[in-house]
C-alpha cells in the first residue's frame, strides 16, 4: 500500500509527478537541480523514481549499496523545500519474473512512498535479459543480435511478461503501460495496428483495469497509445500523466497538454 493518496492528488491538482530520474540512475541531472526545476514549474508533489536494482548488469539501474544515500538525499531535500513541495521516495522496480519485482521482501522493506513498476528487460532465447527499451536503433540491433528480428516474439514476451507484473502485484502504478510499441513500430511499420498486437494489448489493458493499480501516461515516451488510452477511459481507469524526467529542462515536457489530452477524451467516452 503506498503512503500517501496518489488518486487524492491526481484528482486535487494537474501539479504532480511521479516518474523521475536523477544520478542514482540514467539520470542527468540531481535531485537538487530536479526539485529547484519542479517549483520553479509550479509543481506542489514531486515523486523521484530512479531504476531499481536489480540482480543483472545495467549500467542503467542504481545499485544497491548507492539505496541508503538516495533516500538520505530524499530526507534532507524534505527538510529543505518541504514547506514548498512535498517530495515522495519511489523506485521504478524492473519485473524480471517471480524472483525479481516489487513483490519480493527487499522493496517492501524500503519504506518507499510509492512504486512504479515497469518492463525494461525481456529474456533472449539464450537466456540473457535484454534491455529492450533504449533507443529505436539500440533496439533494432538487439533485435538482430539476441532474437535473430523475431518481432512478434519480443512482442508477445513484453507483453506476457507485464501481464505477469500485473498479476504478482506489489506496485502502484504501472510505468508506460505499451512502451514496445515504440521500438517495435520502429522496426515494422504499423505493427501497432495489426490484430494480433491489439490483442495483446487490450488484453494488458484489461488485466490493468481489473487489478485497480494506476496508469502511467509517460509523455517523454508518449505511452500508452491513442487505442490503449481509450480502452483504459472505457475501463475506468486513473492516469497519472508524468513526464519521466532524466533532465531538469524536461520535469513538466509534455504534461500539460497530454492532461488535456485526456480529459478531453474522457468527456467522448
Amino acid at each position: 500500500m503506498p503512503t500517501i493518496d496518489i488518486y487524492k492528488i491526481i484528482s486535487s491538482t494537474p501539479k504532480y509527478n511521479f516518474h523521475s530520474h536523477t544520478q542514482f540512475c540514467d539520470g542527468k541531472a540531481s535531485m537538487r537541480q530536479i526539485v529547484e526545476a519542479a517549483i520553479n514549474a509550479g509543481f506542489k508533489h514531486w515523486g523521484f523514481s530512479p531504476h531499481s536494482p536489480v540482480p543483472i548488469e545495467s549500467s542503467c539501474n542504481m545499485s544497491m549499496k548507492s539505496v541508503p544515500e538516495y533516500m538520505e538525499e530524499i530526507n534532507r531535500l524534505r527538510q529543505e523545500y518541504g514547506s514548498i513541495i512535498n517530495i515522495y521516495a519511489s523506485m521504478e522496480v524492473d519485473y524480471l519474473g517471480n524472483e525479481w519485482g516489487a513483490h519480493i521482501d527487499y522493496f517492501k522493506n524500503l519504506n518507499l512512498d510509492y512504486i512504479i513498476s515497469s518492463v525494461h528487460f525481456i529474456q533472449a532465447p539464450d537466456g540473457t535479459w535484454v534491455d529492450i527499451d533504449g533507443k529505436p536503433e539500440s533496439f533494432i540491433n538487439k533485435l538482430r543480435t539476441y532474437f535473430h528480428n523475431d518481432i512478434k516474439g519480443v512482442v508477445e514476451k513484453y507483453f506476457e511478461q507485464s501481464v505477469k507484473m500485473v498479476q504478482t502485484g506489489g506496485f502502484d502504478i504501472i510505468g508506460h503501460l505499451d512502451k514496445i510499441g515504440n521500438n517495435a513500430s520502429a522496426f515494422c511499420p504499423g505493427i501497432e495496428n495489426e490484430d494480433w498486437y491489439k490483442a495483446l494489448s487490450n488484453h494488458l489493458v484489461n488485466t490493468v483495469t481489473k487489478s485497480g493499480i494506476f496508469v502511467e501516461y509517460n509523455t517523454k515516451a508518449m505511452r500508452p497509445s491513442h487505442s490503449a488510452v481509450v480502452e483504459l477511459l472505457r475501463n475506468n481507469a486513473v492516469i497519472a500523466v508524468n513526464s519521466d524526467a532524466h533532465t531538469a529542462e524536461n520535469v513538466n515536457l509534455h504534461r500539460n497538454e497530454k492532461i488535456v489530452y485526456i480529459n478531453n477524451l474522457r468527456s467522448t467516452i
